[in-house]
């Protein structure tokens, strides 16, 4: 377990993808099973470990999870998370954005990929497909979804996007990306031509910024890259 800040209250952690925050169907063991584990030997804990999980990362997503030990930080991280008082930015591989798709994209010419470009769409989950689908006019059941994404570095293939996500949608960035033609390298659910050697996304939840809940300081935590070899391409 990759442990990117630690204190009293919180335990922030770095994710591998294939990981799953909490049980499931699969019965796998999860990163909380191992969060438990290492608390109650690093702190000579008896009996059960409380753990606290004020928000999720899907399976085949990496990056930073904010886990919390005490029943305090839970409340008010749970609350800052859904009053979106916590600063997500992740970073996405898609595609290489050529100039010929900038028209779609809804990129002026002469405009900076840089800049960041605002998504919004009325995304319906379906249950039992585990799938989220985008529609640009809202429907009955839909949701309200915005995100804002820019492009920080390229390769010969592949660009590298930035995303922070103004509202927490089931599979959010996956869907409105892809409803873009911008498919995450590596996620069949939502359009990518192959899948990743490991299973993984190329999805990678790369920062967390907000209040400390009980100490009222501030705190950042960055979660480095996935060893995979496309990561190391922008790793520099």
């Amino acid at each position: 377990m990759n442990i990117l800040y630690e204190d009293n209250h919180l335990l922030i952690v770095s994710k591998q993808a294939g990981e799953i925050v909490q049980g499931d169907k699969s019965g796998d063991r999860t990163l909380a099973d191992d969060a438990k584990a290492y608390i109650k030997a690093a702190y000579h804990k008896p009996g059960d470990v409380f753990l606290g999980l004020p928000h999720r990362l899907d399976r085949p997503t990496s990056g930073v999870v904010v886990l919390c030990r005490t029943s305090k930080a839970l409340t008010r991280m749970a609350q800052m998370f859904r009053e979106s008082k916590v600063e997500k930015t992740y970073h996405a591989i898609v595609q290489k954005i050529t100039p010929e798709m900038r028209g779609n994209l809804g990129i002026k010419p002469g405009e900076d990929l840089n800049t960041p470009h605002r998504l919004e769409h009325f995304l319906i989950r379906n249950e039992q497909r585990n799938k989220s689908y985008a529609s640009c006019t809202a429907r009955q059941g839909s949701k309200h979804a915005i995100l804002e994404w820019r492009e920080i570095d390229s390769s010969d293939r592949y660009s590298l996007l930035e995303v922070k996500l103004l509202t927490g949608r089931h599979h959010q960035i996956r869907c409105q990306l892809s409803a873009i033609g911008l498919p995450i390298k590596g996620d069949l659910k939502y359009g990518a031509p192959r899948s990743n050697i490991d299973g993984s996304i190329c999805l990678h939840a790369r920062s967390v910024s907000f209040t400390h809940p009980v100490a009222q300081k501030p705190v950042c935590v960055v979660a480095p890259y996935p060893a995979l070899p496309i990561w190391q391409i922008f790793s520099s």
